[in-house]
């Protein structure tokens, strides 16, 4: 009879356990993310960050143009191939109102300003330090580009990396909004 019963009291706890456990993970991966996951048709999360010169750059000063905002980090083979692929659209398209935000992943400046000079970049490079601005925006990785219409609203998310030609036709039909 005692083994029966030290049995169900092992499986409550451990069931208790689970329980528990479930909780804190489930907690602790989606914090931040009770707006629900963002989608074409959405409005993205404000942010204030410093660029590489140490100017704050605000979503909302954007208002009224079209913008790529785009998470990027030195360490990701796809998000090294777009950046000058975005140097490029930036320079096509940049007197038709283009804006172009690169949020860097929280590294280091000296590896940043490295990567910009070695690339030549001419669009705002943003500092992420903490990571808070990913997080409002439920990356799950990297890069990802935001495309967001001049009302403020997404048009279309990329997860993953993009061709230059993916790049070009999401931009122009950005533009045609």
């Amino acid at each position: 009879m005692m083994g029966k019963s030290r049995k169900t009291v092992q499986v409550v706890i451990l069931f208790a356990v689970l329980i528990i456990g479930g909780y804190a993970i489930g907690t602790t991966l989606f914090a931040g993310q009770d707006r629900g996951p963002l989608s074409a048709g959405s409005v993205p999360p404000a942010f204030e960050l410093i660029d590489l010169e140490g100017n704050v750059q605000q979503l909302a000063d954007y208002k009224g143009k079209s913008v790529v905002v785009n998470f990027w980090g030195t360490f990701c083979p796809p998000c090294v191939k777009e950046m000058p692929e975005f140097e490029r659209q930036f320079q096509k398209w940049k007197d038709e109102g283009l804006v172009i935000l690169a949020i860097n992943l929280s590294e280091d400046t000296l590896t940043v300003n490295n990567f910009v000079r070695r690339f030549e970049l001419n669009y705002p490079i943003l500092r992420d330090v903490g990571r808070k601005t990913e997080r409002s925006y439920g990356l799950k990785s990297y890069p990802t580009t935001f495309f967001i219409k001049p009302d403020g609203t997404i048009s279309e998310i990329m997860v993953g990396g993009m061709t230059e030609k993916d790049i070009d036709e999401r931009i122009e039909r950005l533009l045609q909004t």
